[in-house]
Formats: C-alpha cells, structure tokens, sequence
C-alpha cells in the first residue's frame, strides 16, 4: 500500500507540542516545588496569632563596643569543675567568708561548692532543693541566700536550709521569670522578673517577639513590701548593687546593654546608661570587690542576629519554623565582659566553642563562668591565661 508524502509528515510528532507540554510540565513542578511552599507559608505567616513588635531604633545597631583586651580561645586551659554534678549552673555567687560558691541548677537544687587550688579536690555539695529552677543567687547576711527561682518567685535559704518564700509579684502581676538578684548592705533586695508573660523554657519567644514584659523590683525584708522600680524592660536579666550602694546595675538581653538606676539623693529613681553596644547578649553581673564587674555574654551578636531584631517579620518567620522545627542551634562565642566601675570594657574572655554562657565572677586568680546549658563550672587561671 503506498503511503503519501503528507501521511507521512502526518505520522511524525508535532515539535511544537512537545515543547509545549514540556513548557506545561515545567511550569506545573515549578508552581509545586516553589510557587505551593510560598503559598503555605503565606498563610501560615498570616494565620500564626504570634506578632512580634519592632525594638527601639537607637537601639539596635551593629557596632560593637571596643574592649583593650581579650582571650579568645578561653577553653584552652580551663579547667571543668563538677562536671556532670552540676546540670546548668546558671549563676555564680561567691561567699568569701566560708570559701563556698552558691549554684542554681536544673534539677531545682542549689549547690555548695568550696574553692580549692585544685578543681579536681573542689567539693561539690547538694544543698537544698527549691522544687523550682533557681537561676540567679546572692549571698546575705547572717548567712541566708537570696535565690530568683524562674518558677517559685524570690526566696530566701537560711543558713540551717529552711526554703521561704519572699514574694512571687509585684501589683497584682505574677511574675512568670524571676531571674537576676543582688542583696544591699541594708538587707534591700534587688532583683528582675525577665518576663511577666513566658517562662524560663519560653524566653527565646519572649526575645523574638521583641515587647518589654521585664521589670525591676525591689523587696524590703524589713516591712515585706514589694516596689516595682522599673517596667517595661527588654527581657530584664542580672542585677548587680554598686559597692558604694548609690546604685543598681542592671541588664537588659536583647539591647545588648546595662542601666543603673540611682538609689540615692537627687538622683534617686533616674536610669542612666552603663555600657552598651556590648558584643554579645548579657545575663547575670556580678562585682567582685576588686574594681570590675563580670557580664556573662551567653552568645556572639552576629549579622543574623541583628537582622532578626531589625525586621519583627524575620522573627515572626523564625518562631513559625520554632513551632514546627524546634528551636533553632544557638549562636557561639559565649564568654565572660569584664568592666570597670564606670562601666568601660576591660578584657573579654570567650571561645567560638562556647553558648549560653550566663555569669562570670572572678576569685583570687580565677575566673568562674556558670551556664544555663553546660554540666560544669568553667575556671580558667587568669594569670596563667590571660586577655592580651
């Protein structure tokens, strides 16, 4: 049977609808492979309840402040002290009369841990047990301990290890993170509560939603009252009372900064700067009778970081992927800000191994850093190792 010259061009494939069903193919793995996730996420993003807000402008920016010397590899050398004992000693706070070192950890108990030359024959004690997760703690008088418990409020440990509650709000706001602490020579306590909204699990969702829910308060032993100094402070963290005790610093997290409020004379109620534009996220202070405060940094300020806190919808698209994804690995360089009574940045000790580093002290010749994460104490010899 003969077949014709257009039969034949009538059997071969037609080019051009091949390339148009590969053009259709195309598009439709485009619109599932990029166009469907961005559609998701659009209505996720509009559906999520979660609004963070935007920060203070003036306060967020990139530059860092200058410190004259550091040490940049503090692990090397340091020395672990009740590794594995000690679950997340989130602070450090020294009683020279008997040589013990007060610890808050994890698992609800405070610690008593005596300073020795050698980490290696440091005792680590089981003290008392709170019930809740103590985080900052200070030494008192008569040998109490002052101790914010991120779940029980502000409580005092007798000497003999009798647990009272002191108070657990402050006009008719519970306080949800009770967290930095320092007692005055008048016995005037002084301490933050980080957030009245999310708790001590919850407080990278307080960061990112970027609202001040922190406060300084202040509990007078003597009369039982509890006086709100402060409000509307950025996660409100570690409190330390100047050694003249004309004033309190305190530190605020996600502004990378610490204020003093004056306690004193004219000046009484004002809140001045301290030191800002710090190079990491500060948690407990600490003054160690010798001239310098101790600001643990608990992570680096990195350009991620600052964009974050730059733009509310990054951190709303940050805390979508939390729900979903867990929470994100956190940043590195964690270290210890040491500052001078005018707050003017000393030295600085950090390693690109280490986070959540949360308080720093120094004691004779060591420096002590507490965590919120790490089973130990870091003590590193300064005189051995020191910022250069």
């Amino acid at each position: 049977m003969s077949v014709s010259k257009n039969s034949k061009a009538d059997s071969r494939p037609n080019s051009s609808k091949i390339i148009s069903k590969r053009k259709t193919s195309w598009s439709f793995t485009f619109f599932v492979t990029a166009l469907v996730p961005i559609i998701a996420g659009t209505i996720f993003y509009r559906l999520d309840s979660f609004d963070p807000a935007p920060l203070p402008s003036d306060v967020l920016t990139r530059h860092v402040v200058a410190v004259p010397s550091r040490n940049d590899r503090m692990l090397r050398g340091s020395e672990l002290v009740g590794e594995g004992s000690l679950l997340g000693p989130e602070d450090v706070a020294y009683d020279p009369s008997s040589g013990v070192i007060y610890t808050g950890c994890a698992d609800g108990w405070i610690y008593r841990v005596t300073v020795n030359d050698s980490a290696s024959d440091m005792a680590v004690e089981k003290w008392i047990n709170t019930g809740g997760r103590p985080l900052g703690i200070a030494v008192g008088g008569n040998g109490e301990v002052v101790v914010a418990d991120s779940e029980k409020g502000l409580l005092k440990v007798t000497a003999e290890g009798t647990v009272e509650p002191l108070t657990d709000e402050a006009n008719g706001q519970k306080f949800k993170l009770t967290d930095g602490v320092d007692v005055a020579h008048n016995g005037i306590v002084y301490f933050t509560d980080a957030s009245y909204k999310y708790s001590v699990n919850e407080f990278l969702w307080d960061i990112l939603e970027g609202k001040p829910h922190g406060r300084l308060l202040s509990y007078d032993p003597a009369t039982k009252r509890t006086e709100l100094l402060i409000p509307n402070l950025y996660f409100a963290n570690g409190v330390a009372v100047s050694p003249d005790q004309n004033h309190v610093i305190f530190c605020e997290t996600p502004l990378r900064r610490c204020r003093k409020y004056h306690l004193q004379g004219k000046e009484k109620g004002r809140v001045d700067d301290f030191v800002d534009n710090l190079p990491g996220f500060p948690d407990n202070i600490r003054y160690d009778g010798e001239g310098h405060y101790w600001i643990g940094l608990s992570m680096e300020y990195t350009d991620s970081w600052h964009f974050a806190l730059s733009y509310p919808f990054i951190r709303k698209c940050v805390a979508i992927m939390m729900k979903y994804l867990g929470p994100p690995p956190m940043e590195k360089n964690g270290g210890v800000l040491a500052v001078d009574l005018a707050g003017k940045p000393a030295a600085h000790y950090y390693d690109p191994e280490l986070s959540l580093v949360t308080s720093g002290i120094r004691i004779g010749d060591h420096l002590y850093g507490g965590s919120f994460f790490y089973p130990y104490i870091i003590r590193l010899n300064l005189n051995q190792h020191p910022a250069t």
